[in-house]
C-alpha cells in the first residue's frame, strides 16, 4: 500500500518540478537580461534584486501579470500564456521563500495579518500602482510588499508633517568621472578597492549603478529631501499609511 501510495505522488512531485523548471527557463530568458534582473533574482542594472525579498504571493503575481506603469518591468498577463505566467510567479515565489498557494493549510506563514480598516487603506495606499513611481513601496517594504531599496523601517514617525521632513542621513552625493558638475543622490550599496555600488535617486524609480572604484566619488550628505517624493499623497492618504506602518513594523 506504502509503495502504491509514493508511485501515486511521484508524477505530483515530477509535475511541480517540471512547472519549476520551466519557470527558470522562462525567467532567464524574459527577465534576466543583464540589464534588467540577473540569473536567480538577483539585481540588475535597472531593476532590483527579486530573491529573498519577503514579498508575499500577492504583490508577485499581481506584478508579473501587470507590471509597474512608468517603469521598464512590463506586462506579462498579455503576452504569456497562463501555464507559463503560472510558471514564472511560482518561480519568482520559489525565490521568496513560498512554496506553496497562499493561505494554504501547508503554507500558514503567507497568509495575510488581518488589519484594521484605516491600517488595510494605508496599505493600499503604501504600494497604490495609481500614483506611478511617486509610491512609498517604490523605496520602501513594510508586510512583505515593495522593494527594500533604502534601509529597513525601524520608527515610524509620529505625523505626516514630520514624515514629510523626514531626515535622510543615508543619502550621499556621487560625482562621477568624466562627468564635471555632474553629481546626483545616492544611496550606497558598497564602495570597495575595486568597484562602488550605488542606487542613483536623481531618476525614478532608483537605479542601481556599479562604477570602478576611481571612476566616482562619494561625498555623505546632499540637497536630496524625502519631501521630493511624497507629492502623490494628500495628508490624509499618509495619515492612513502611517496607521499602516504603526500597525507592521516590528509585529
Amino acid at each position: 500500500m506504502k509503495r502504491a501510495a509514493l508511485w501515486l505522488f511521484l508524477p505530483i512531485i515530477a509535475s511541480a518540478q517540471d512547472t519549476l523548471d520551466r519557470g527558470v527557463e522562462i525567467f532567464n530568458r524574459s527577465c534576466a537580461t543583464g540589464y534588467c534582473h540577473q540569473v536567480k533574482g538577483g539585481a540588475g542594472g535597472a531593476a532590483p534584486r527579486l530573491a529573498a525579498r519577503g514579498f508575499d504571493a500577492d504583490y508577485i503575481s499581481r506584478v508579473i501579470r501587470m507590471g509597474i506603469e512608468g517603469t521598464p518591468m512590463p506586462a506579462f498577463g498579455t503576452s504569456l500564456s497562463r501555464a507559463d505566467l503560472m510558471a514564472v510567479v511560482g518561480y519568482v515565489n520559489s525565490l521568496n521563500g513560498i512554496s506553496a498557494p497562499v493561505n494554504s493549510p501547508a503554507n500558514p506563514g503567507s497568509q495575510r495579518r488581518k488589519l484594521a480598516p484605516q491600517a488595510q487603506l494605508g496599505r493600499e495606499l503604501f504600494i497604490d500602482q495609481v500614483r506611478g513611481l511617486g509610491r512609498c513601496s517604490t523605496c520602501h517594504q513594510a508586510d512583505g510588499v515593495g522593494l527594500q531599496i533604502a534601509s529597513p523601517i525601524e520608527k515610524v514617525p509620529e505625523s505626516v508633517a514630520m514624515l514629510r521632513q523626514l531626515d535622510t542621513p543615508g543619502v550621499s552625493t556621487a560625482t562621477a568621472e568624466g562627468a564635471a558638475g555632474d553629481a546626483f543622490p545616492v544611496l550606497l550599496l558598497s564602495q570597495g578597492s575595486r568597484q562602488t555600488k550605488v542606487y542613483d535617486l536623481s531618476v525614478p524609480p532608483p537605479v542601481l549603478r556599479i562604477f570602478p572604484a576611481t571612476a566616482i566619488s562619494i561625498a555623505k550628505g546632499g540637497a536630496w529631501r524625502h519631501a521630493s517624493v511624497l507629492t502623490a499623497y494628500s495628508d490624509a492618504d499618509l495619515e492612513a499609511v502611517l496607521v499602516f506602518l504603526r500597525e507592521v513594523v516590528h509585529r
